[in-house]
């Protein structure tokens, strides 16, 4: 039997699934959890060698027996990352990640420079994008910037360790802000803006294609052939690959430490005005537009760790679905926000507490708010064009029934989990993986995996949420003056 290996590299752990020619996961591993550090406030690095030896253990728990039977190999993981090597490939600095917000002045200095960016890249400049933290660096660390050979996105990196070559895909790179990306190339232009040029730029390739076979000590030490690896994608992309989101029209939510509203698009659709993203698809001739929430399943984690509740499971098994929409409202801007807002040092505020809130009120509030955010990203995303009437729910939170129903009513759009929702951008580089050994069309291998649960919205918490999203954005302005006052005493 033919299996599929995909390899998610998130921004917490490392997600490994085994999937067969039917599209069932025959196994799936996840890694112990990857050190984030945070030196400064607003800022989120991380060491790639700790990726290294996350994907290595959820590679290794797998199965002996079905890694000894994958095919190929496909890559998803966290976009934006910056990995600056030097001319022997040795790792400069610490990968500054996609939610780090430390060049917000970075990116109106690319703007400057490049008065046509947003017509090349479809996209406004944001701190999270890979060019704007090269400007950072380049500015800061000036001995650093100047040793750069090489910048690679995160899975990228793992990548040049797997197979020792220097590759990535189009709906990957095209978070960089280095590309034009309705022709799905590198710009001359963003590149010259940044002081690089495409010679520090890896190959690119459509998700479909193979870029190379694991170099035969990592085949021996992960107990697989020597097999092809797929150029795979972004997470967002991956994800809607495993969701059957291919086709004009098509989307879904993704609840994981970020929040996305993804829509699928055959050509190129940009909207950066409204902070909406304008990537590649990861198959050839798609495109896709997303809404962005910084802060999603993260934000609960927070709470559930600061409120006292541990984990997130048990956070939201104290919320009292029936009253929810009531009591205290938590904007959970925790690391800044994009989509529609744009602002990286916007920060949390809890608002409406009183003496007569527990922790079970401050549950409800971070639940709530993260679902506000969303809805102001999917509302950002449909101005220009409607979105679809049910969107399936990826990613870590679509577990929670409770997540999914208040997110639906505060959508007002059905949302559909899947069979390997869960499983996420993992399983759609699987399916990557298996596009890559040709003979298959994406839509015979990407059809949408059957439902296996329906969330309708509910027209009393609908209406509630409707009522308290108006709440929500009068509180935006006060919580963005206070952010800006706190950060500069904090500095």
């Amino acid at each position: 039997m033919s299996l599929f290996l995909g390899i998610d590299l998130g921004t917490s752990s490392v997600k490994a699934v085994v999937v067969d020619a039917d599209g069932h996961v025959r196994a799936e591993a996840v890694s112990d959890p990857i050190p984030l550090s945070r030196p400064k406030p607003g800022w989120s690095e991380q060491d790639p060698e700790d990726w290294w030896t996350a994907a290595s253990q959820a590679v290794l728990d797998l199965p002996a027996d079905l890694r000894a039977g994958v095919k190929a190999i496909g890559l998803s993981g966290q976009m934006h990352g910056a990995v600056c090597l030097d001319a022997n490939d040795t790792i400069i600095r610490p990968t500054i990640l996609w939610n780090d917000g430390r060049s917000e002045a970075a990116c109106d200095e690319l703007e400057r420079q490049v008065p046509e960016s947003r017509s090349i890249t479809g996209n406004a400049a944001m701190a999270g994008f890979t060019a704007p933290k090269l400007v950072w660096i380049r500015q800061h660390e000036p001995e650093a910037f100047d040793r750069i050979r090489c910048v690679l996105l995160p899975k990228d990196w793992l990548r040049l360790r797997m197979c020792g070559n220097k590759a990535s895909d189009h709906s990957d790179s095209a978070g960089t802000l280095w590309m034009d990306v309705a022709a799905r190339k590198w710009s001359d232009a963003m590149l010259a803006a940044t002081g690089l040029d495409r010679a520090t730029m890896p190959e690119l390739f459509e998700g479909s294609e193979i870029t190379g076979r694991l170099r035969p000590d990592i085949a021996t030490g992960w107990g697989l052939a020597r097999i092809p690896v797929a150029a795979g994608g972004g997470d967002n992309a991956a994800g809607a690959v495993g969701m059957g989101a291919i086709s004009d029209g098509e989307g879904f939510v993704s609840l994981g430490t970020s929040g996305v509203i993804f829509v699928a698009d055959d050509h190129f659709r940009a909207a950066p005005d409204r902070m909406v993203h304008a990537f590649c698809h990861a198959l050839p001739g798609r495109w896709h537009r997303m809404g962005v929430t910084l802060s999603a399943a993260s934000a609960l984690d927070w709470a559930a760790r600061s409120f006292g509740f541990g984990k997130t499971p048990a956070l939201l098994a104290a919320v009292d679905a029936d009253r929810m929409g009531e009591g205290p409202m938590m904007l959970p801007y925790l690391s800044g926000e994009r989509t529609p807002h744009n602002r990286p040092a916007l920060r949390a505020q809890i608002h409406g507490l009183g003496m007569e809130h527990g922790p079970d009120a401050l549950a409800a509030a971070a639940l709530e708010g993260v679902c506000h955010t969303l809805a102001d990203a999917h509302r950002a995303l449909g101005a220009a064009n409607p979105l679809p009437d049910a969107l399936s729910v990826i990613g870590g939170g679509s577990r929670s029934d409770l997540f999914c129903r208040t997110l639906a009513s505060a959508l007002d759009t059905r949302l559909e989990r899947r069979d390997a929702a869960s499983a996420g951008p993992a399983y759609g580089a699987a399916r990557l993986a298996r596009l890559c050994l040709g003979g298959e069309t994406p839509t015979a291998v990407c059809a949408p995996p059957p439902i296996e649960a329906v969330f309708d919205p509910q027209p009393d918490l609908r209406d509630r949420l409707k009522s308290r999203a108006r709440i929500f954005a009068d509180l935006l302005p006060a919580a963005t003056r206070a952010s800006a006052l706190l950060s500069r005493t904090a500095t």
